[in-house]
């Protein structure tokens, strides 16, 4: 049986047109290629603009994804540069941030990273001789020096060996605290203080564990991060601390003993810090109470799921929408879920959505 050759058939590329086609096939004869009908070109997909005309700070970069060549701008964090080039590329997954000239990439998840000044939440994780080591949320533990905190009765002194020996009268394993970071190491641990007296031990409250300043939702740095709220449905004066880290703690609020509201000096300071600021035994909380503390703790983790930031005025706005939203339902005050739909219609009154 007779084999025949055929020539072969041209097969144009899909939504290809004609002139496009034969530019194509003129190409790669001129080139020295082979001018059989069918050679498609095989060429590299264009570079991606440079960022000043097409990237926005809103687009997310994925690790190792070319931000942009131009030599005008600077690496910060999350980015690294080629060498030998002006490219600058992801190091990490999430979205651009610029300052002046400066290119950083602001993880979409990540460890809290210590500054400071931070007011930050922590937990006692382990006692050391001369000090604590204390869980924030970062990379590695900070440290609590002995020499940090007030002593009771305000008596200020130099630390003895006494006081190394009832180093867990003031502070034991899994006790919460509110302090500020002090110093920061070269490797990037954290030193903290609570000499001032609106910093301590946690009591009659609730603990929140949501993002920090990684990035996308959670705490961010603003103006106050520690304030009093008046609670709705007779609840009372509630405490707020939103920690920088990402450690947000809810409580009742107590009132100071009378003469203890005038300014502190170092004279006065013996009179104002009393024992009992290092207690671990919770004060007696009203029902009242505790069902706006449980509705704020819902308020701050729908802020959360959705994305949204959390600070002071979120907060208390969100607090409000949601009271508002728990009269129109059939339980009443006694509503306090905000998750799911509820959780995003909390999300779309406060942004208008």
């Amino acid at each position: 049986m007779p084999i025949t050759i055929l020539a072969p058939k041209f097969s144009r590329p899909v939504n290809a047109r004609e002139d496009d086609v034969s530019s194509i096939s003129s190409s790669d004869s001129e080139d020295g290629g082979a001018a059989l009908d069918g050679d498609i070109a095989m060429t590299r997909p264009p570079k991606r603009a440079r960022l000043a005309t097409s990237l926005a700070t809103s687009d997310i970069v994925t690790p190792g994804e070319l931000i942009t060549d131009d030599p005008q701008w600077m690496r910060g964090h999350g980015t690294y540069a080629t060498p030998g080039t002006a490219t600058i590329v992801s190091s990490v997954a999430g979205t651009i941030s610029r300052t002046n000239k400066l290119l950083s990439v602001r993880p979409l998840r990540a460890r809290y990273t210590p500054e400071v000044g931070d007011l930050v939440v922590g937990r006692i994780v382990e006692v050391q001789a001369r000090r604590w080591r204390v869980d924030v949320g970062s990379t590695q533990l900070a440290a609590l020096p002995l020499s940090a905190i007030n002593l009771p009765g305000g008596i200020l002194r130099k630390r003895t060996e006494t006081d190394e020996l009832q180093i867990r009268t003031f502070f034991a394993e899994g006790d919460l605290l509110v302090a500020e970071v002090q110093q920061l190491f070269a490797d990037g641990g954290a030193v903290l203080h609570t000499r001032s007296l609106k910093y301590g031990k946690l009591r009659n409250g609730v603990f929140v564990a949501v993002s920090g300043m990684g990035g996308g939702g959670g705490v961010v740095r603003s103006r106050r991060q520690v304030w009093t709220m008046e609670a709705a449905n007779g609840g009372g004066q509630i405490d707020v601390v939103l920690g920088v880290n990402g450690y947000v703690w809810i409580s009742k609020h107590v009132e100071t003993p009378e003469g203890e509201n005038k300014a502190v000096g170092i004279t006065s300071m013996e009179e104002s810090v009393s024992a009992n600021m290092y207690s671990s035994q919770n004060d007696r909380i009203e029902v009242q109470t505790m069902r706006e503390i449980a509705r704020l703790r819902g308020v701050v983790t729908a802020l959360v799921e959705n994305g949204l930031r959390v600070d002071e005025d979120m907060v208390v706005r969100g607090y409000h929408e949601a009271v508002e939203m728990a009269m129109l339902s059939a339980d009443g005050a006694d509503d306090i879920y905000l998750g799911g739909e509820r959780g995003e219609q909390l999300a779309a009154a406060l942004t208008g959505a």
